[in-house]
């Protein structure tokens, strides 16, 4: 069977992107999302053009217990997998510490953290057994930095960029790959998902400036994933030409 890539949060922006990419590279599917209609399109589109293997899991990472049910009951040749794409992560909100909404920090760390742990458990097993195998975790500028109003959001890709250092020492016996893919800003659903649905606040976000594509993205980890074998990429910070730090961006 050729390589399995599996990936979260696939119904849209990054996840979609990484999809189209692996794809071509003649990857079969694990294609892992909250919208079972996107997941379709995207799926039915990528077997037919590529000639490649699908499967859809309809499935919010928060839910352990559903997680763990519908990896583990995935078919044998599909635990086989290569490589994982931990996508999946969001931001709701951008208010002062004594103004948020405790609703959306609950949301933050239970997808952004939680999420992450729930599917890299599971996984990582079959790749412990396989000796072999590769993790991307998607971060973010607010893991290397904080920045005003960013409080919670800043704090749940810190504790990423932990894990992703964890995960490498404890894998590491194992022969598996751990890599950390930090973007700048990057023009998907994200900010209308951080402004709930306000999309001309969001479309503020990218005004006067080139953003990053979720192509971008999903080509950097393609690129540390088609690295030789005793080479790894441990962390890759990409920004926007615009953008300096969190929040510097020379706009027009």
């Amino acid at each position: 069977m050729a390589k399995i890539a599996l990936i979260t949060g696939a119904s849209s922006g990054i996840g979609e992107a990484c999809a189209h990419l692996f794809a071509q590279q003649g990857y079969h599917l694990i294609l892992l999302g909250r919208r079972e209609n996107l997941l379709e399109k995207i799926a039915h589109h990528l077997a037919d053009k590529y000639a490649i293997e699908v499967k859809k899991i309809q499935a919010d990472v928060r839910d352990k217990e559903n997680i763990n049910y519908v990896l583990e009951t995935l078919p044998a040749n599909w635990k086989n997998v290569d490589v994982l794409i931990n996508n999946a992560g969001l931001s709701q909100g951008l208010d002062p510490i004594d103004k948020g909404n405790t609703d959306d920090w609950d949301t933050m760390i239970d997808t952004n953290i939680k999420g992450l742990l729930y599917v890299s458990k599971v996984v990582s097993g079959w790749m412990v057994e396989q000796k072999k195998g590769h993790i991307i975790n998607i971060g973010s500028i607010a893991g290397k930095e904080v920045y005003a109003n960013g409080n919670v959001y800043c704090a749940t890709k810190h504790a990423v960029e932990a894990l992703n250092q964890g995960m490498r020492i404890d894998l590491l016996p194992h022969g598996i790959k751990v890599t950390a893919i930090h973007p700048g800003m990057v023009e998907t659903e994200f900010s209308i998902v951080r402004f709930k649905g306000d999309e001309s606040r969001a479309k503020k976000v990218y005004d006067g400036f080139e953003p990053l594509i979720a192509q971008d993205i999903a080509e950097a980890i393609w690129f540390a994933v088609s690295r030789p074998p005793h080479v790894n990429i441990n962390d890759m910070l990409i920004m926007p030409t615009a953008q300096a730090t969190a929040t510097t961006v020379k706009r027009d």
